[in-house]
């Protein structure tokens, strides 16, 4: 039973790698196609070359970045490397908490330290050659640093309240650590902004001028109320421009990127933040929290449910089951699942960006919107002609051509 369940995970990984590499080449042919008459004002011919370059440099690298990945997991589990880590970190600790937490920490930090070749790669190589990088060295190296600091606090921390309840109660495991994990993605989601964000970047409350004054009078308009107006400096890492909303009740606050600010008029940043009420109007973070629930609920009661299986830790190597073998064994085999449930959640969050887009055009802010758009999309040299079946597993958004359509008919 654990040689076939060891062939099923080999199996699911070969195929969500040849899906992934699938996607990837029918958008990169996609991509090359002509552009529809609602887009061809976006990228004068100089641009549009610079934006292909851009688009095909990135899914160069990409299938490079993946096929590595793939080929060491692929060796991790045939070579039963897996295997060889756990009884490494059984050398040092055997306790039912802590072998389980640094198993996993010697797994991601070893990784992490793989993939860093790739990264200082994409932001010194691939994004100065396009003008958006403005990461330091300094800063790159800070950012490593206070992520892995993020990781040993918030993952450590709720890992070890996981495999501590597991340790007290098997039984009760999977209902237990699924309100854990609940309370703690609420909590993240009302202070995120709050707690996280400082860590990187530095908000400032909007001040006053015309652009608060035009939002103020767009937040009475629509009788929603805005205290929470913040600057973030995202020019200190790219020039690439956003805008997002975050928090709930009372801890919700809407964040517009500096360099927003600099590349739109201000009608156009109302415009996205119209964008950005629409959201709260319709109630889609809490929609998306009310929906993980029963998500998450279902992950932990079949991870629950498989814990104790011998059969689970064998397949990777082990002799009897161990809560890290037995996880890393149930992630593989429950990510049909994921993708699954990624793609029903990618067609209702599509669902909710045409009602965001909808919210702003109803209070006059079409028109600026549709110019706000095609400038954030310009200025981040966005691929404007993504194939529909990529579009269909990869993206929370509807396409530019897509939005631009619902919002001028």
């Amino acid at each position: 039973m654990a040689q076939l369940l060891f062939i099923i995970i080999i199996v699911i990984l070969v195929a969500d790698f040849g899906l992934e590499r699938y996607l990837a080449f029918l958008n990169i042919k996609e991509s090359g196609k002509e552009l529809p008459v609602l887009l061809r004002d976006i990228y004068d011919p100089e641009k549009y070359a610079k934006q292909q370059d851009y688009f095909r440099t990135n899914s160069r690298f990409e299938i490079l970045t993946s096929c590595f990945s793939f080929v060491i997991t692929l060796l991790m589990f045939s070579l039963g490397g897996f295997h060889w880590v756990d009884q490494l970190v059984q050398g040092y600790v055997q306790s039912e908490i802590w072998t389980p937490i640094i198993f996993f920490g010697v797994l991601f930090f070893a990784n992490d330290i793989l993939s860093i070749p790739f990264d200082w790669y994409d932001t010194f190589v691939i994004e100065q050659k396009f003008g958006f990088n403005k990461v330091t060295l300094k800063l790159f190296i800070l950012d490593k640093l206070k992520g892995y600091g993020m990781t040993i606090i918030l993952g450590g921390g709720i890992l070890f309240v996981i495999i501590w309840i597991y340790t007290l109660t098997p039984t009760y495991f999977w209902l237990l650590a699924w309100a854990v994990v609940t309370v703690f993605s609420l909590f993240m989601t009302m202070f995120y902004s709050q707690i996280i964000v400082p860590l990187f970047n530095k908000q400032t409350p909007l001040g006053e001028g015309e652009l608060r004054t035009e939002i103020e009078k767009f937040a009475l308009k629509t009788g929603f109320k805005l205290d929470n107006i913040f600057v973030i400096d995202g020019s200190k890492r790219s020039t690439k421009a956003n805008a997002y909303f975050s928090g709930l009740g009372a801890k919700k606050r809407i964040v517009l990127y500096d360099t927003l600010m600099d590349k739109m008029t201000v009608e156009e940043i109302v415009a996205v933040l119209a964008h950005e009420v629409g959201h709260y109007k319709h109630k889609h973070t809490l929609i998306n929290f009310m929906i993980s629930i029963p998500s998450t609920l279902l992950l932990f009661f079949a991870f629950g449910y498989i814990l104790k299986s011998d059969t689970f830790a064998q397949a990777l190597g082990g002799t009897v089951a161990s809560f890290h073998l037995n996880a890393l064994a149930f992630s593989i085999l429950y990510s049909p699942i994921s993708l699954l449930l990624d793609i029903a959640t990618n067609v209702l969050s599509r669902k909710f960006e045409y009602q965001a887009d909808a919210f702003a055009a109803k209070y006059g802010y079409a028109q600026q919107l549709t110019s706000g758009l095609k400038k954030l999309t310009a200025t981040s040299l966005g691929n404007l002609m993504p194939h529909p079946l990529y579009v269909f597993f990869h993206y929370s958004h509807p396409t530019l051509y897509q939005r631009i359509q619902k919002i001028t008919n």
